[in-house]
């Protein structure tokens, strides 16, 4: 015979973690001091903006001479920003999140008037520019 034991799963908690079960919207979590006025001017966003960014297209003489790593893109952080690929597309980007190659956030999907969630390597960014 099998030994005795409960049959019922064993639930543990880890800090910073929701519940087993519990909703949670995308993304789960805020950086430190965002949602509480601290951080962008965007007091209690966690999502993408609440309107479109700005209708301008910035030529590509426009842009500073920013390295494209995390120091040099994460001083745009919650601010509307245009992003230049390196083959040439160009798109406006609100970033929330900048790793150490890469950088996440809502991307603008103009034909379809809304932001997407997005994320990109940064290698793959030849300039950008934040309003």
């Amino acid at each position: 015979m099998y030994p005795y034991y409960r049959q019922f799963p064993i639930q543990i908690q880890i800090p910073g973690f929701p519940q087993f079960g519990e909703q949670v919207s995308f993304p789960p979590f805020a950086p430190p001091g965002f949602g509480q006025g601290g951080i962008g001017g965007g007091a209690g966003q966690v999502g993408p903006p609440s309107g479109p960014p700005p209708s301008f297209i910035p030529q590509e003489t426009d842009f500073g001479a920013f390295a494209v790593d995390p120091g040099g893109i994460r001083r745009c952080l919650y601010r509307f920003t245009f992003i230049r690929l390196i083959n040439g597309r160009g798109f406006w980007f609100f970033p929330t999140f900048v790793g150490r190659n890469s950088v996440a956030g809502y991307r603008w999907r103009r034909n379809q008037f809304r932001w997407e969630y997005f994320g990109i390597d940064l290698n793959r960014i030849r300039s950008f520019r934040c309003s």
